[in-house]
């Protein structure tokens, strides 16, 4: 078999790179695709709602563990005590011992004057309203509100204080009444 210039000239041709057309599209002419911003919308959705899930289910669990540590500092009822030298029976230096409890919702303060229990005194406090009340703890402190050189009974609950003031005529605590208490508001 004979070889041509044909045949010659089909294998140079195999043999030559072939050559590819490159087109460019300008910048301005360029598509930008709505997928990112779409993305970062979702992934914020589905951010909020992780964040309602997450706090509808640790919510009960932070409040039960409150209740718990409640439980814990001030028990069932929710009780406190507390000494304090306040001028009612005090023989030999005693202090008064107070205990502050919220029996079923109602504020009761025992006083023992002096540390003796024979000459314990009550304190009815007010009535407190509302769901999961029975479970507030009171707390007690013992300023000298209305400057008689005295120590005053605040007992707070919550963000409420109460000030019983304590008498010098009656050697007791009592409630502090609408004069005394203008006053003590004008001097503040």
């Amino acid at each position: 078999m004979a070889i041509t210039s044909r045949d010659l000239r089909s294998k140079e041709a195999a043999r030559r790179p072939k050559t590819t057309t490159v087109i460019t599209i300008p910048h301005s002419r360029r598509r930008v695709s709505a997928l990112p911003t779409t993305n970062a919308f979702v992934y914020l959705i589905t951010l909020v709602l992780a964040l309602f899930v997450a706090n509808a289910l640790f919510s009960p669990i932070v409040s039960w563990g409150k209740v718990k540590l409640d439980d814990m500092k001030y028990g069932r009822p929710r009780t406190v005590q507390m000494s304090a030298a306040v001028g009612h029976d005090e023989v030999n230096g005693m202090p008064s011992h107070f205990v502050a409890m919220n029996l079923e919702r109602r504020v009761v303060i025992m006083e023992m004057p002096g540390g003796d229990p024979a000459k314990a005194r009550t304190i009815v406090g007010p009535y407190l309203f509302g769901a999961g009340e029975d479970l507030t703890p009171v707390q007690l402190r013992f300023e000298d509100v209305n400057a008689d050189q005295r120590p005053d009974m605040l007992v707070s609950v919550k963000q409420e204080e109460m000030v019983y003031i304590n008498d010098a005529a009656t050697n007791q605590f009592r409630m502090i009444n609408a004069d005394e208490l203008n006053k003590l508001q004008a001097s503040q």
